[in-house]
């Protein structure tokens, strides 16, 4: 199972030029939107988290949607864990929805404070995914799958953990060496 983890992620790594391509850009633009926010004695934004976030997003659609054929697939398959334990291949395909969207649950707790909430991040992974698996149907790019709604949510959820973690950790260290975190 692991050698087919390891084959999907490397192949996905293509991707990542178009991820950086709108990477650049989104920097630009905040970039010269914060200038203007600096000018006006506002706020700036957090740029490295956003730019994160959308590079994240663009190369989540790329994978889900744009790697795809045009009806390529289609089907539904509400039976719930149908896809586990059938072979390792089917195995490696649940982890990898569950890697996929550790980003999602991390990103968006460090960019959107209001998503900071475990029923939150719970509901946005829910929502999303079921968004995903719709439009993947409707466009005939890939199955709904319940398995995959669940996966993907659990790796939101693990991802919003990890952000917890090291959103804790860093407050720790703020107040060990006498700084002021938000």
């Amino acid at each position: 199972m692991t050698k087919y983890i390891i084959k999907d992620l490397m192949s996905m790594l293509r991707f990542l030029p178009y991820g950086l391509i709108v990477g650049i850009l989104a920097t630009v633009i905040l970039c010269a939107i914060n200038d203007r926010r600096v000018k006006k004695q506002k706020k700036p934004f957090a740029v490295a988290a956003i730019v994160s976030y959308i590079m994240y997003t663009a190369i989540m659609l790329i994978i889900t949607f744009w790697s795809r054929e045009n009806g390529s697939s289609n089907g539904i398959d509400l039976e719930l864990f149908s896809t586990w334990g059938i072979n390792d291949r089917n195995n490696a395909y649940a982890i990898e929805n569950i890697l996929l969207f550790m980003p999602y649950g991390f990103l968006t707790a460090w960019v959107f404070p209001s998503m900071r909430n475990l029923f939150t991040c719970i509901l946005l992974g829910l929502v999303s995914s079921l968004g995903i698996e719709y439009l993947q149907m409707i466009t005939e790019r890939g199955y709904f799958q319940i398995d995959d709604i669940i996966t993907n949510t659990i790796g939101t959820v693990l991802g919003y953990v990890l952000f917890r973690c090291i959103w804790g950790i860093g407050k720790l260290f703020c107040k060990i060496v006498g700084k002021k975190k938000n």
